[in-house]
């Protein structure tokens, strides 16, 4: 079986998150903006940035904190579904949401440096 190739790949300096999965990187560690999230599965985190991630169409689902436009991600390189990405929400308090990035711990893991 040929070696897995990925989208993008983080700096190995950098403590990244990863598929669970396929281990494509998803995620800088500076890149995460909270860890008090609840995804539909469980604890997720909540991200600035990500890579190697594809987006799927949008869809209006009444959340824990409101109405909001999500479209699911899921990782480029294996397919799984991880979570979602913020599109719009229609209540002020929560527009700091909009073009963020939901992602469940139970699809990631920690690598390079955090011991």
């Amino acid at each position: 079986m040929p070696p897995r190739t990925f989208h993008s790949y983080l700096p190995r300096s950098h403590r990244t998150y990863s598929c669970v999965h396929c281990r494509a990187h998803l995620a800088r560690h500076e890149e995460l903006i909270s860890k008090s999230f609840q995804g539909s599965h469980g604890r997720a985190y909540l991200f600035n940035s990500v890579v190697n991630v594809g987006c799927g169409p949008a869809e209006q689902r009444l959340l824990l904190t409101g109405l909001h436009s999500v479209a699911d991600i899921f990782c480029e390189s294996c397919k799984t579904t991880l979570g979602w990405k913020y599109e719009q929400a229609f209540e002020s308090s929560q527009k700091y949401k909009e073009g963020k990035f939901i992602i469940e711990t139970s699809h990631m893991v920690k690598e390079n440096g955090w011991d």
